[in-house]
């Protein structure tokens, strides 16, 4: 079967998705590194705020990273289209 009769968005939405939901898990590291390390991550000082960003921005680009490799692991093709 030609790869144009494959199921191209729902398998596009669900890498998507995979990958917003891996990045949005982040959110919850840096609150978390804030609470731990207040002096070092912290949304009030200069450093500190910078520190946190900079911190859950790559938290973000990992987990994105992961959870796409997930999904690519159970899916790494559309499905066939229904005949």
């Amino acid at each position: 079967m030609p790869l144009s009769w494959k199921d191209w968005s729902n398998w596009l939405r669900g890498l998507i998705g995979a990958g917003i939901s891996g990045a949005a898990n982040s959110i919850s590291f840096g609150a978390i590194a804030s609470w731990i390390a207040p002096s070092t991550f912290n949304v009030t000082e200069g450093e500190a705020f910078h520190n946190l960003l900079v911190l859950t921005g790559l938290s973000a680009i990992v987990a994105f990273i992961i959870s796409i490799s997930k999904y690519l692991g159970m899916k790494p093709l559309p499905e066939d289209l229904p005949d």
